[in-house]
């Protein structure tokens, strides 16, 4: 497999130095000697009981929705504890209590993170009344709790496409402000010109407003018609549209990275559970 090389932007983040002791004029009060009798004593600690879990979060673990979206329905009275709606912000709850949502049962579950090397023509959703075959036939046998694809591919777009029952992780790898990094291998019906790829470069206008990538280049020891193309934008369609802008189609389309997660070791058509580092660095995505 060919290796795609792009320039990856990073951020420099400069930490704050820690203020120094104040050395102006100020003359420091004399230290005062004059004790009370009486011990002092420490207010008392309320302790935790580690069989609690806020409602947002229970709900957030049975993989519903995030701990955000949770507050919400929340709010609604769509959520009972022990067959009473609870719309109390703050709400905790054991783990043995009887929670609902809409009325159905929820439980907690083990959060569970599935990585595939999706093929050409499944559809990314749940299940398809036109019959089509769908993502979710590929890691059927990955677990047996629901997991759910962040984000989508289209039908004929392969590569990668992360599954999880972490709502909070899923909200944030699909929000845009967390400039989630996705690199795509795309195959051309004719050769990029130089002067289209510094179109690409420079921005363009799309029929649903402007649209800019992190990074466009040919792929090394290829023909020019496969370019490589990092971009965060989720928009539906977006790297086939740009391209259908400047009079290209793209014949074949393939996400090589997604949010630091590569296809190595992957055969098309196969799935893997994801590393415990790997869980962590999607978590401490900025």
């Amino acid at each position: 497999m060919q290796k795609i090389r792009l320039m990856a932007k990073s951020d420099n983040h400069r930490g704050k130095r820690p203020s120094k002791n104040f050395k102006g004029g100020e003359r420091k009060k004399p230290f005062n000697k004059n004790f009370s009798s009486r011990p002092k004593q420490n207010a008392p600690q309320k302790k935790s009981n580690p069989d609690e879990i806020r409602l947002n979060r229970y709900i957030a673990n049975a993989g519903i929705c995030s701990r955000r979206e949770a507050d919400t329905y929340i709010a609604a009275g769509n959520v009972t504890v022990n067959g009473k709606p609870v719309t109390e912000m703050g709400y905790k709850v054991k783990r043995s209590d009887d929670v609902r949502f809409d009325g159905k049962r929820l439980n907690l579950e083990k959060k569970e993170y599935v990585l595939l090397n999706k093929p050409k023509n499944f559809i990314t959703t749940t299940s398809d009344e036109k019959g089509r075959r769908t993502v979710m036939e590929l890691i059927s046998s990955a677990s047996n709790n629901r997991l759910l694809p962040v984000g989508r591919l289209d039908r004929n777009t392969t590569g990668l496409l992360l599954f999880t029952n972490d709502g909070d992780l899923t909200k944030k790898l699909t929000h845009p402000k967390h400039n989630i990094r996705k690199i795509y291998h795309v195959h051309l019906d004719n050769n990029l010109s130089l002067g289209d790829l510094h179109k690409i470069e420079a921005g363009l206008e799309l029929e649903d407003g402007p649209i800019t990538v992190d990074s466009v280049s040919y792929i090394q020891g290829a023909p020019k018609r496969e370019v490589g193309v990092e971009i965060h934008s989720g928009r539906n369609r977006i790297v086939r549209r740009i391209f259908e802008h400047l009079g290209y189609n793209v014949t074949k389309l393939d996400r090589v990275i997604f949010a630091g997660l590569t296809k190595k070791d992957l055969p098309r058509g196969h799935w893997r559970h994801l590393t415990e580092q790997e869980v962590i660095n999607l978590k401490n995505l900025k």
